[in-house]
């Protein structure tokens, strides 16, 4: 990728959308910029990984591999979106890996020493990064309390309907399309249940005209409706 084209990609970021020319190159933020193919890792081995990154194109998948050796997903990275040390700590990502998934990513690399100065010296940016470091947490607060003492049904008609509120477009009325960039297994380990019973349940909501999947995407005709049907079931 050229210079030119890492430098759109870099100032359509909002983090990084206010700064002159001159910042960005005095910031030579060109050189905190990566790339990485479908399937590579990020990285792997995070127990000592003192780096932040926001992701500028594609998805990322974060998990852990089990005491059983299969791999366990614990968030979807999705464009605009930071990951890594985020909270500005070392060595605290507890054996966690990131991967490019499904198509190839772009991204911008920190390390936290240098992205620690780089705030110092510009608190326009540190206020931009706060906050969305302050919905980062909000949206891992709401996934949890999802997954606490609520069937796995209602854990799965939450969890699309934050999909809808986070990532969804909103085409007509109270419906919400979302891009499916999600498979049933991916579903079944971000809400803590099995493939099998993820297909069930989203089955059962299509039967309902509740929801509408297809590998390109997840319709919620009403979201108001999907969410009442709970009090029904």
């Amino acid at each position: 990728m050229g210079s030119d084209d890492k430098f759109l990609l870099i100032r359509n970021y909002d983090l990084f959308a206010h700064i002159t020319d001159e910042e960005y190159e005095e910031l030579n933020l060109a050189h905190h910029f990566i790339e990485a193919g479908k399937g590579d890792y990020i990285y792997f081995d995070s127990a000592y990984h003192n780096k932040l990154y926001f992701l500028k194109g594609g998805t990322i998948k974060i998990g852990y591999v089990g005491e059983d050796g299969k791999e366990v997903i614990k968030e979807i990275i999705r464009q605009g979106e930071v990951f890594g040390q985020f909270t500005l700590e070392r060595n605290n990502l507890n054996g966690e890996f990131a991967q490019a998934y499904k198509a190839d990513v772009s991204l911008c690399a920190f390390n936290i020493d240098d992205f620690e100065k780089l705030l110092k010296t510009k608190p326009a940016i540190g206020f931009h990064f706060t906050k969305q470091v302050g919905q980062k947490l909000r949206k891992l607060e709401s996934r949890l309390l999802n997954l606490l003492n609520k069937d796995v049904k209602t854990r799965l008609v939450n969890f699309l309907i934050m999909l809808a509120q986070e990532y969804g477009n909103k085409t007509a009325n109270d419906e919400q399309t979302v891009q499916n960039f999600l498979t049933h297994e991916d579903i079944a380990q971000l809400i803590g249940s099995s493939r099998q019973t993820v297909t069930t349940l989203l089955n059962e909501l299509e039967a309902a005209a509740l929801v509408e999947v297809s590998r390109q995407q997840i319709k919620i005709p009403s979201v108001k409706k999907l969410q009442k049907s709970l009090a029904v079931s």
